[in-house]
């Protein structure tokens, strides 16, 4: 069977993460005057999920600067659902909640602060869910092993059928071991060995090849998984 593209050109991105770094370039990004640390792949593979999936709401965990809920949140202006984004950050800032709070999509978004796999948040983010309609999940929060299985086997009963499950930042498992110095993550301890060992137990979902073979360049190659079962 002949090589998949995006395998082939997942060095190329390894190695251009690798030079990038050296400049915090993802760190420069921004999406509609946020900060926002994805590649323009994943943006492309984002935004083609969501208008395919057309879901009421986006789970995501992480929020950061407030970029990736920005985003969500302008992809589903644009497809003119009446659709919302429930981001989870167990360090939420203050200033980043009033930023947010005054943003032109405010109405699509809605914070929760906490553990994302504590009992009081999964119950804040369940009064959240639409009672109907596709649900999308987005993990983007601790890279750790532990914790990003943990957040699937968690969250993976929301995503509805036909829906995606994202984990972002499974792109770690083919980075150089310097990369990692002083980090609780690494080669075999990242999103990416989460995902095998998730798939390895729960039938439900599929890699969804495709996405990565028509993007490229992903911070998330394995990463975008569908709910079929």
């Amino acid at each position: 069977m002949a090589e998949r593209m995006s395998v082939h050109m997942r060095g190329i991105t390894v190695e251009w993460l690798t030079q990038a770094a050296k400049f915090d370039h993802l760190f420069q990004m921004r999406w509609l005057g946020e900060r926002f640390f994805h590649l323009p792949g994943d943006m492309v593979a984002l935004q083609s999920l969501v208008w395919q999936v057309r879901p009421s709401c986006i789970v995501q965990t992480g929020v950061a600067a407030g970029g990736g809920v920005v985003f969500s949140a302008s992809m589903l202006e644009l497809t003119q659902a009446a659709g919302r984004v429930v981001a989870v950050e167990p360090r939420l800032r203050e200033e980043v909640r009033e930023r947010l709070g005054m943003h032109p999509l405010a109405h699509r978004m809605h914070l929760v602060a906490g553990d994302s796999c504590a009992p009081d948040t999964l119950a804040a983010v369940t009064a959240q869910l639409p009672a109907n309609g596709p649900v999308m999940v987005i993990l983007d929060l601790n890279p750790t092993h532990a914790h990003v299985l943990r957040e699937l086997r968690t969250y993976a009963d929301w995503v509805t059928p036909g829906s995606y499950l994202v984990v972002m930042d499974t792109i770690l498992e083919y980075l150089p071991e310097t990369m990692f110095a002083g980090k609780p993550y690494g080669r075999g301890n990242n999103p990416a060995t989460a995902v095998q060992a998730f798939l390895a137990e729960d039938a439900r979902f599929r890699v969804d090849e495709a996405i990565e073979d028509h993007v490229l360049m992903t911070l998330s190659p394995g990463g975008f998984l569908q709910r079929v079962g």
